[in-house]
């Protein structure tokens, strides 16, 4: 326990920042020490900084430029075993421990300072968008999961019910954590070589980011997926006006899924969250399309619904 005590902890707080830009989801990202895109980090100074949320905006603010808008803390990430946390430089080595937050914002606004930049979100998670169909990915995920799971019957449920690769099983957009995790696991990702001081074969799935981001990045993504059900979240990435149309394809962008049409809308206006603006907009390339704006919550209740997705089958 001494030795515990006097390695001591650092905190470091991180951050998701996810929008839209074109129709495609994109979290903001920075250069990380060993060449990798990295989330937005930076440490917590107890004597300094007054609550966590206030040093998390400063500090991305100073490292991006971008002012930070809807924020929700995610979980605290402390494993020992994986690069993060990780020895803080210096005699000291004190044990990193991390807590990550959730921030969306409408805007995908260039001109951040230093290296930040918005990168696609399915880069690092290819296998998280069901819309697109990659023959070689799903080869190598199959095969690798089913190598890895030889003789060994769990681990073979698990792979299949997380990556649904039997019809009895569906996928579930939520569990982006686990199906990361199961591909570390099965060193699938660069990031389970990498942490195993090995080199990492070219192949490996999705976009390796530095230390554990990917993994908190997935937690985010798992997050946001899970609140468009129960709350209006999907307003945090839309602008003040637009087209259902609009609508739908943001809900995709997350969710991954390709969306029935008619279902969506019927569940929209179900929920009463959105109101015409009394305009419409030729930008479609269509018939002029009628634009909506999101109501707000309940000014009594401060309750508001999410929205279904209806997946196409």
């Amino acid at each position: 326990m001494a030795g515990s005590a006097e390695q001591g902890v650092r905190i470091g707080l991180s951050v998701v920042v996810m929008t839209l830009r074109d129709r495609r989801a994109v979290v903001l990202t920075t250069a990380g020490e060993d060449g990798a895109r990295a989330l937005p980090f930076g440490p917590f100074d107890p004597a300094r900084d007054r609550t966590f949320e206030r040093a998390l905006r400063d500090f991305v603010t100073d490292q991006t430029g971008f002012p930070l808008g809807f924020v929700e803390q995610l979980y605290t990430f402390g494993d020992a075993g994986r690069a993060s946390p990780r020895a803080t430089p210096g005699p000291d080595q004190k044990r990193e421990v991390s807590v990550g937050y959730l921030a969306l914002t409408p805007d995908a606004a260039e001109g951040q300072t230093h290296d930040s930049r918005w990168d696609a979100l399915f880069d690092f998670f290819p296998w998280e968008d069901r819309r697109v169909v990659d023959p070689a990915l799903n080869a190598y995920i199959s095969e690798g999961l089913t190598a890895w799971a030889a003789g060994d019957a769990q681990r073979l449920t698990r792979a299949r019910a997380l990556f649904a690769l039997t019809p009895e099983h569906r996928w579930n957009e939520e569990r982006v954590l686990e199906r990361y995790e199961l591909l570390y696991e099965a060193r699938l990702v660069a990031e389970a070589f990498r942490d195993r001081d090995t080199a990492a074969p070219a192949d490996t799935a999705g976009r390796p980011m530095t230390s554990d981001h990917r993994r908190i990045l997935a937690t985010g993504l798992g997050r946001l997926r899970s609140k468009l059900k129960y709350r209006p979240v999907l307003f945090e990435l839309t602008p003040g006006a637009f087209t259902l149309s609009e609508l739908q394809a943001a809900a995709e962008a997350v969710s991954g899924l390709t969306l029935h049409k008619q279902n969506f809308r019927r569940g929209v206006e179900r929920t009463g969250l959105v109101e015409p603006t009394g305009h419409v907009t030729s930008a479609t390339g269509g018939r002029p399309a009628e634009l909506f704006r999101f109501k707000g919550v309940d000014p009594q209740t401060g309750a508001a619904p999410g929205l279904s997705l209806p997946a196409q089958r």
